[in-house]
């Protein structure tokens, strides 16, 4: 006897269909399992068996073949529990045959014959709609999730015993509306709360306007890392498109929480400077999403840049140019997307205080050198905004320090939002200036008069490599944006050169 049912397996942050296949044959009693399944896949075996006989279900008594088709692609997780069971009962005669007639089916099988959620499960479900499914069988805690996909049934239930007896039409299926509840926004501290630093609050206008990288150099308590956590307040919210995108990466991730919300906020990650560089970029056996692309249309904080590993920050390279992580294998390749905002912190040194006016560098010239050597040129390259903060006065320390210049993350986001629409609305596409193609740049590049002149100093004054300059007028066009000027001015041009401290030539 044999029979069929539709699951689908993780590929990347994708889905694709699988057929599950069961044969009863005569033999020995026993389950066996083929189609390159992993540890989880194998083990569902006993999961099944068990699962069928505490659900009130005769296990056959006969040779079984269980085939994850095709063959050539490798199956990951527990997923394909419940399609199991669903054909092993088909094949048995205890389910009628024509009752998953284009259902797709996943998840976990408790011993009991529950139900428990499984990851992607947002991904099955655009893949079962691609597909032309009619409906997809969730565990009830995956239900809301699921349902974000238009267009396709969702049929949540609680266990085995509730999936057979709602096809049978005995009783009704679980509830899963959509859209979902949204989270709440994580917190994101006020610029308000921000003693000083007005170059980098500066900074972080900048760069959530343009999309531009960010990298703070400060002497520790400075308000590197504080700084930097106020930059999601400047972001404006995800479009529906990126929201799901963002919550369909989180959910292969299995970051998602049963029954949580749709990600509706740009994300904020902050790895440890411990992490390896399959935990920043993605990868694996299995390959899954890495800190890269959880920070997708949000920001990356990396914080005590210096104490990565260089290999490690060497991944960054390719990632920040194309926002896109390649993950090539003998047998496949895989993309995942990470268009974010990098937001680095480091100290000037080992001891931190280098360049202090009050306290003294401990470290010397060799440490120095060492400190800075992890962190390689064509990485800073990379950085468009390079900002020296320096320690707060006792005036600031002490409130006294107020200026007028700092509003709070509403009026900066505010600003920034109608900057954004002015740049949108010029390039092509609606791409940042840190990220639009330079052949659709170049009529807003173009310097004249005053700025065309200061730029030809520049270049004969600084070490600026090709990318670089590109850069520099790049933030240059995002200041001018905010400025609300057609054109780039010699002002503009000059700020943007201030935060470029690391190409300066040494006497």
């Amino acid at each position: 006897m044999l029979a069929f049912c539709s699951g689908a397996c993780l590929f990347g942050i994708e889905a694709k269909p699988i057929q599950v296949e069961v044969d009863l044959a005569p033999g020995l009693p026993g389950l066996q399992l083929v189609g390159l399944g992993d540890t989880s896949g194998r083990e569902a075996r006993e999961r099944v068996r068990s699962a069928l006989r505490n659900s009130g279900f005769r296990v056959p008594q006969t040779r079984v073949v269980v085939s994850l088709a095709p063959a050539d692609l490798r199956k990951e997780g527990p997923g394909f529990d419940l399609p199991m069971a669903l054909a092993l009962l088909m094949a048995t005669g205890q389910q009628a045959p024509d009752a998953l007639q284009g259902v797709w089916a996943t998840g976990e099988l408790g011993l009991d014959g529950s139900l428990r959620p499984v990851r992607g499960v947002l991904a099955m479900a655009q893949a079962a709609k691609k597909a032309g499914a009619r409906a997809l069988i969730v565990p009830s805690e995956n239900g809301q999730e699921a349902a974000l996909v238009q267009g396709l049934e969702v049929w949540p239930a609680k266990g085995l015993k509730h999936v057979h007896n709602a096809l049978a039409g005995s009783v009704a299926w679980g509830v899963a509306t959509a859209p979902m509840p949204p989270l709440a926004k994580e917190f994101a501290p006020d610029l308000a709360t921000v003693r000083g630093q007005l170059h980098g609050r500066r900074a972080l206008e900048i760069a959530a306007c343009g999309g531009h990288h960010l990298l703070f150099i400060g002497p520790p308590g400075c308000g590197k890392t504080l700084l930097a956590r106020c930059l999601p307040g400047l972001l404006p919210p995800l479009s529906p498109e990126q929201a799901l995108e963002l919550t369909q990466i989180h959910s292969v991730a299995g970051l998602l929480t049963a029954g949580g919300g749709l990600l509706q906020q740009p994300p904020f990650r902050a790895p440890h400077h411990g992490c390896s560089g399959v935990a920043l970029v993605g990868g694996g056996a299995y390959p899954r999403p890495g800190e890269l692309s959880l920070a997708h249309r949000g920001v990356l904080f990396l914080d005590e840049l210096a104490e990565f590993r260089r290999d490690v920050l060497d991944h960054l390279r390719q990632p920040l140019e194309t926002g896109m992580v390649h993950l090539a294998r003998a047998r496949f390749s895989q993309f995942f997307p990470c268009q974010l905002l990098l937001v680095a912190a480091t100290n000037p040194c080992p001891c931190g205080w280098w360049g202090d006016q009050v306290r003294p560098c401990r470290c010397g010239e060799r440490l120095r050198r060492q400190y800075w050597s992890r962190l390689s040129g064509p990485l800073l390259d990379r950085l468009d905004l390079q900002v020296l903060l320096r320690p707060l006065s006792p005036a600031e320390l002490s409130d006294e320090g107020n200026h007028p210049l700092q509003q709070s993350s509403m009026e900066v986001a505010r600003r920034v939002l109608l900057a954004k629409e002015r740049m949108i609305a010029q390039n092509p596409k609606g791409f940042n200036n840190a990220e639009a193609p330079l052949e659709t740049m170049k009529g807003r590049l173009r310097l004249q008069g005053p700025a065309k002149n200061l730029w030809v100093v520049t270049l004969e004054r600084l070490y600026l490599s090709a990318r670089s300059a590109g850069k520099v007028l790049r933030v240059a066009r995002t200041i001018a944006d905010l400025e609300n000027s057609e054109k780039i001015e010699a002002v503009h041009l000059a700020e943007a050169l201030s935060y470029r401290p690391l190409d300066r030539k040494q006497a």
